[in-house]
């Protein structure tokens, strides 16, 4: 049978909503990307940053992901909140995390609150890799070099001090504009996924409470260059458009 252009035309037109969902829900959810950032002209600490993990099972992907970090080579690397929404599945993420090759620091997110995770393993876990599980209190790293604040309920006390690298983790972007006008080195957030699905010129169709202007990508603020990243694993719904999961690396 012999299509007109019409038919084609409409054929065409049909298939575009069955491609884009093909990516949104098969291709783009395990798709991780790098993104890298350099702040200023010499750079000379490597931080990977990887947020909002929702891990839900899938032992390989987990370890895999813990491969791509390691092969970055990071002087440290940093997480953002919400390992899991299931208790158990938190401790199984904290697990693999310590093969993480440089010290890992991390502050909770909101999930690990709602899923009664146990702290106390994840400061285990965390501090295996000689880094730090931190709420409202701060870590030396790399000899003093650099100081990790990590901000739980109380961003208002949260303040660089001189002679180190101040790097802030805090889980909700929105909580920067509670911070003192303090110039941080580097904040880093997550818990908005990037809105999981975006659209070119218009942005997040939806977007969570708690991360206000900064949804995504790397901000001016006055306490200090805020990265909020897209997040790893998803929530609710296995989907992600035009928003692919990532981990970072910033160069500062």
């Amino acid at each position: 049978m012999k299509l007109t252009r019409r038919q084609w035309i409409l054929l065409g037109l049909g298939g575009v909503p069955a491609l884009a969902a093909a990516d949104a829900f098969l291709v783009e959810p395990g798709w991780v990307r790098l993104k890298t950032v350099r702040l200023g002209e010499k750079p000379s600490l490597r931080v990977v940053h990887f947020t909002d993990l929702h891990y839900k099972g899938g032992e390989s992907a987990l370890r895999s992901l813990v491969g791509r970090i390691n092969a970055l080579k990071p002087d440290l690397v940093c997480f953002t909140g919400d390992l899991a929404e299931d208790r158990d599945f938190a401790k199984a993420a904290a697990e693999i995390l310590r093969g993480i090759g440089a010290p890992l620091f991390g502050v909770p997110g909101n999930h690990e609150r709602w899923a009664g995770a146990d702290f106390g393993t994840l400061e285990r876990c965390f501090a295996a890799t000689g880094g730090a599980w931190l709420a409202d209190r701060e870590a030396p790293a790399l000899g003093g070099r650099v100081r990790i604040v990590g901000i739980g309920e109380k961003p208002e006390r949260a303040e660089p001090r001189p002679g180190a690298a101040n790097i802030a983790l805090v889980h909700y972007p929105a909580w920067v504009d509670r911070l003192p006008p303090r110039k941080f080195d580097l904040i880093l957030a997550g818990h908005s996924h990037g809105g999981q699905v975006r659209l070119p010129l218009v942005g997040p169709l939806h977007m969570t409470y708690d991360v206000g202007r900064c949804d995504l990508g790397l901000y001016d603020t006055p306490a200090g260059p805020l990265y909020v990243g897209a997040g790893v694993g998803w929530y609710f719904l296995r989907v992600r458009f035009f928003c692919r999961p990532e981990i970072a690396l910033i160069e500062l």
